[in-house]
């Protein structure tokens, strides 16, 4: 391991959701604001998308995970624990740099950019217009 802490935190953000992570050895349960991974996550491709740094990296049953995450939607939500967890394990492990390949290869390190655009002034939407007429 990496410090003498028994946990390791990482921070995952997405949209507008912030998701904390912290991770020690253990069994493989995932707590998601104090309830069970399947329970707060309903949809299974939420569940497959925050596990996916575990999976990819086999170390499912290596660690006990608690997350909380607040704003935005689900799939944000999602989104940001996943970049947490990657971050965590980078954090957790001594040599990440087979480690730190794996988790880049499948963008489990990259922040996605993408936002909701603001709605601007004398426009309907972000991006829809008021419908023109020339008589």
């Amino acid at each position: 391991m990496a410090s003498k802490s028994t946990y390791f935190w990482g921070i995952g953000r997405r949209k507008t959701s912030v998701a904390r992570v912290r991770l020690a050895p253990g069994s493989g349960k995932i707590i998601v604001n104090d309830k069970p991974i399947a329970e707060f996550f309903p949809i299974l491709q939420h569940q497959k998308a925050v596990t996916s740094p575990l999976d990819d990296t086999n170390r499912k049953e290596k660690y006990d995970i608690w997350i909380t995450v607040n704003g935005g939607g689900l799939t944000g939500q999602a989104g940001a624990c996943r970049l947490g967890i990657a971050r965590a394990i980078m954090v957790a492990e001594e040599s990440p740099d087979e480690l730190k390949k794996a988790l880049k290869e499948k963008d489990h390190l990259t922040r996605d950019p993408r936002m909701k655009e603001r709605k601007k002034y004398g426009q309907k939407a972000a991006r829809a217009r008021f419908q023109f007429s020339k008589r």
